[in-house]
């Protein structure tokens, strides 16, 4: 079934695809940059730490898993359908991920997720990672809304979406499920214009 939008879409097709992934700096040190197959063990190191595993229950448990991950990652890049970085400090090394997923140009809007492997926690890079990606999307690529959810009680999380402008809209009731049930998750966003 063909759709046909009665409005022109947000975004246009090629704009993200249309050049290589960025690497965007970081305020404060650090940049985000495309993931590297060096990489593989750091990534994986994440989902080791039960800190990760607790909010995260999409989890690779080999190097050939994640190396898969970071093939599709690159293909979502080429189709416009999602933006995967390592947030690395600038000598390379991995502090965690920063992802855009679920790319909608129509509307403009984007769902944004990150962890920090447990030597960076407390210290701000989620954050100023977060704010860093932001403001890419936002302001130079041209998306209108960036969402982003977390279980109610991740409390980490939910400082480092409104640390970086993103404002609490509400609660979704047991709408996610983690290893120990269901939680409700809250709903941050940030629209294009917010400061």
């Amino acid at each position: 079934m063909t759709r046909t939008l009665s409005t022109p879409p947000t975004m246009l097709s090629g704009c993200l695809a249309g050049a290589p992934q960025p690497v965007i700096p970081v305020a404060g040190g650090g940049l985000l940059r495309p993931w590297e197959r060096a990489d593989a063990r750091a990534f994986l190191s994440a989902y080791e730490d039960e800190g990760t595993r607790r909010w995260h229950t999409h989890r690779p448990s080999t190097v050939a898993q994640v190396e898969e991950w970071f093939d599709g990652y690159r293909q979502a890049w080429e189709r416009e359908k999602g933006c995967h970085w390592a947030v690395a400090r600038d000598s390379g090394e991995v502090l965690g991920r920063m992802a855009l997923r679920g790319v909608d140009f129509e509307d403009g809007v984007a769902n944004a997720a990150y962890w920090v492997l447990p030597a960076a926690r407390g210290a701000g890079v989620a954050s100023r990672a977060l704010a860093a990606v932001s403001a890419w999307a936002l302001d130079d690529i041209g998306f209108h809304r960036l969402e982003l959810d977390h279980s109610t009680r991740n409390d980490a999380s939910c400082r480092v979406a409104t640390r970086a402008g993103y404002l609490l809209e509400g609660t979704k009731r047991s709408s996610a499920v983690h290893d120990d049930g269901r939680h409700d998750m809250h709903l941050h966003a940030r629209v294009r214009g917010d400061r």
